[in-house]
């Protein structure tokens, strides 16, 4: 059985020293999942480094887990940064979920043109810890040492102005003439994935992003939802990095 993971601070930890996941995470894991003495779990800081090893203790302050095993995450010299349209329902939970299963680096919430949801700025703020909360837990479920950055809400105009940082942008488009695989994905650097909202982009938004340096291409052959559009683009753009 895969060891459960759960998030804390770790101090240079070595073998032989205790570690203790406290707060809101400890209680969770001791009260809710019912980890016991005994248990092998993974505790990870969310940027690169765990430990693994038995838990000393559990009670309702949490968990003392003996460390066993030192373990990291080397930084990847490719970046992945996807922009996600706001959709409606779960639609951008799902996303969320597979793209950190996938191990995107940074997600940034899009209000596109026909985004059907609006972050009104009373509600920003609690729609982005929601967002983070999201790729929190699907980084302790897939075992990930690295929680990826939700960065604060853009506009159209906001994310043209960032479209020239990274080594690629490619916006994802049933229309384009370009498959993902004719790409040349760089050795090194951030590659910027745009996905659109349930509704398309407009041609308008098209317009701003090939003006700004954006490529179109296509990743399938028929018209995704914008829940999965963006994991199966960075799967294949994974891939073709591997390749």
């Amino acid at each position: 059985m895969t060891e459960a993971m759960f998030l804390a601070d770790l101090d240079d930890p070595r073998v032989g020293d205790q570690v203790a996941v406290t707060g809101d995470e400890g209680r969770h894991a001791a009260i809710v999942r019912r980890i016991r003495k005994g248990e092998v779990v993974l505790v990870s800081n969310g940027i690169g480094a765990a430990i693994k090893g038995p838990v000393l203790s559990s009670d309702v302050n949490g968990l003392v887990v003996e460390v066993a095993e030192v373990l990291a995450e080397d930084a990847r010299p490719l970046r992945f940064t996807v922009v996600q349209a706001l959709a409606k329902g779960d639609r951008s939970e799902l996303a969320l979920e597979m793209l950190t299963e996938l191990g995107v680096d940074e997600v940034v919430p899009w209000q596109s043109a026909r985004s059907v949801v609006k972050w009104a700025p009373d509600r920003m703020e609690r729609a982005l810890a929601r967002w983070r909360s999201i790729v929190r837990e699907s980084t302790k479920q897939s075992r990930r040492f690295r929680v990826p950055r939700v960065s604060p809400p853009l506009t159209t105009a906001e994310l043209a102005l960032r479209i020239a940082e990274p080594a690629l942008t490619l916006v994802l488009h049933e229309a384009a003439i370009d498959w993902i695989s004719s790409v040349q994905v760089p050795v090194e650097g951030e590659v910027m994935l745009i996905v659109g909202p349930e509704g398309g982009l407009t041609a308008e938004e098209l317009a701003t992003f090939a003006q700004a340096g954006a490529r179109q291409v296509l990743i399938a052959d028929g018209v995704l939802r914008t829940s999965t559009a963006g994991t199966v683009a960075l799967a294949q753009l994974q891939a073709l990095a591997r390749a």
